[in-house]
């Protein structure tokens, strides 16, 4: 893949890669390989030195003002479009929040897959919007971007959906070095890695329409503490979903009726 980049070619082309195995790179290129070698056992992830990252079937543009997004992330977002799906959907056209969007990843996987939703997507990072907002230009996709913490720049709407991938990792986690090429602002949460799953959870029922569903991703061992926050702020059918791996990633609960 560094080879391919280096040739500006497709970082997937291994075929042109195979049939033109006898082609010398120029000194430019080869410079640019040793660059993007060295970035690499650095443990810089490879979407940030390719430039872009295939999420849910759209291609992200990404660089170190956001996290990669991860296809564990897409059992969010296929959970997501199953509640928009539902027959007793509140709207024709739903009104859909996700917090805390990074590249956008998110929110324009639902609007592309969902035209007929209106997408919302804050975030706290103004150089994070900015990836969101080229990554929207760019595919075409009319989501509207707030600039703020959680639910506080759309403080007078009321959402059918909110998901959110937020901050999950404790402090002192272990495995936060391994990560370091990423912002950490987006990667931790207080002592006990929960900080902002509470406050969303808490937050969620006032900024949702009734029946509306709330889904979150969290860490691989956290779907119990997660259920239990979403239990404690009245939400209902309280369930988890499993990624690829087996794990329970993300956990959701939806507003009931009775308020």
């Amino acid at each position: 893949m560094l080879v391919l980049h280096a040739l500006s070619r497709d970082p997937h082309d291994r075929a042109w890669l195979w049939s033109h195995d006898q082609t010398a790179l120029d000194e430019a290129q080869t410079t640019q390989l040793q660059t993007l070698q060295r970035r690499r056992l650095d443990g810089e992830p490879m979407a940030y030195l390719i430039g872009w990252q295939e999420f849910h079937g759209i291609g992200l543009q990404v660089d170190g003002r956001v996290l990669v997004p991860r296809a564990d992330t897409e059992t969010l977002v296929t959970w997501a479009l199953q509640c928009l799906d539902r027959p007793d959907g509140a709207t024709n056209t739903p009104r859909v929040l996700d917090l805390g969007t990074g590249s956008g990843a998110i929110a324009l996987a639902l609007k592309a897959a969902r035209p007929h939703t209106e997408v919302h997507a804050v975030d706290a990072s103004a150089d994070a919007l900015d990836v969101a907002r080229a990554n929207a230009s760019r595919l075409g996709l009319d989501v509207r971007f707030h600039h703020g913490s959680w639910f506080e720049p759309v403080s007078g709407y009321r959402f059918d959906l909110i998901v959110s991938n937020p901050p999950y990792i404790a402090d002192n986690d272990p495995h936060l070095p391994a990560l370091r090429h990423e912002p950490v602002a987006a990667l931790t949460a207080g002592r006990d890695g929960l900080e902002d799953l509470r406050h969303i959870a808490n937050a969620a029922p006032g900024r949702l329409a009734m029946g509306g569903w709330l889904l979150l991703e969290h860490g691989h061992d956290q779907a119990v503490a997660v259920r239990q926050l979403l239990d404690r702020a009245r939400f209902d059918q309280v369930n988890s979903r499993k990624d690829l791996a087996g794990i329970e990633r993300c956990s959701g609960g939806r507003r009931g009726f009775d308020g």
